[in-house]
């Protein structure tokens, strides 16, 4: 049965009370009597026909039914504050939760994220990272940025735009390379997709020697292993080119090969809010200037 007219101030009392297990600490924490308190849970006790709290020599416990009612209070009362916390200036701040791959966040969304922020003040962005592999509803993503065909189940993928993959490695390494053939000799650093080197010395007209190494699930954590001279990556440039203009790494050569695109990825079965369209339009417009699309 549905009881109506719950009294707000009563049910903060209780949830209080319920944490301290003690009408006197709740009663400081809510700036009111002890007594004031104890008539509220009393009172609330009465509206709901049910003892809350065992009243014991030292202190309270709950009954049964206060252990019923205290998470579901806990939670609500959190989200209100959650709630009121996003309210600035008479707007409601709007959370947008965005899952990318490492590589990306950092090498290209981080340098241009404040261009974002600054257009939709009133979006509160939480960036995720991983390392393509995501599961979108577990994770409570709005979107998902990945790496790959944009074929994946019961998700709606919007293309961004290529990524192909080139050579990249320290100067002191490319001072020594002439040809695409000199790389047989280097060490050469590997994802784990084990099909990267071999398409790319196919594209350069080579077959590509046996691979072993250590195994990077990071394009980042890749180019910094060559960026100290420790093997030859092979990345996609346009996520690296802040160390490329700063000459910290070089690309030797100008074969690549193209193995899959960006994409932007979401539930078919997502409604889609004001953020998400806000992102998403800001998104096609970053992506359309490096397609070189108006």
């Amino acid at each position: 049965m549905v009881r109506p007219h719950l009294p707000l101030n009563a049910l903060r009392a209780f949830e209080a009370s319920a944490r301290h297990l003690s009408f006197t600490k709740a009663a400081i924490e809510l700036c009111v009597t002890q007594a004031a308190v104890s008539h509220q849970v009393k009172t609330l006790e009465q509206r709901l026909g049910a003892v809350l709290f065992r009243r014991l020599p030292r202190g309270l416990a709950l009954t049964d039914e206060g252990l019923a009612l205290l998470p579901v209070l806990r939670d609500s009362f959190d989200r209100i504050g959650d709630l009121l916390e996003r309210f600035e200036t008479g707007h409601v701040r709007e959370v947008l939760t965005v899952g990318a791959v490492g590589t990306f966040a950092v090498g290209w969304l981080l340098p241009r994220l404040r261009g974002f922020t600054e257009a939709h003040p009133f979006i509160d962005l939480r960036l995720m990272t991983n390392n393509n592999r995501v599961d979108i509803a577990a994770e409570g993503l709005d979107y998902a940025i990945r790496f790959g065909d944009g074929a994946w189940h019961g998700m709606d993928a919007e293309p961004l735009f290529d990524a192909p993959l080139s050579p990249l490695c320290a100067p002191a390494i490319a001072g020594r390379l002439t040809g695409p053939a000199d790389l047989l000799g280097e060490t050469l650093l590997r994802s784990y997709r084990s099909d990267e080197w071999p398409r790319w010395f196919a594209a350069a007209g080579l077959e590509a020697p046996p691979i072993r190494g250590t195994v990077f699930d990071s394009s980042w954590m890749m180019v910094e292993t060559a960026i100290e001279g420790d093997g030859v990556a092979l990345a996609p440039p346009l996520m690296f080119a802040r160390p490329l203009e700063a000459g910290r790494i070089v690309r030797p050569f100008a074969v690549e090969v193209s193995l899959g695109a960006y994409w932007l990825t979401w539930l078919k079965s997502r409604h889609v809010t004001p953020a998400m369209r806000a992102f998403r339009a800001w998104m096609l417009a970053q992506a359309n200037e490096v397609n070189g699309t108006p």
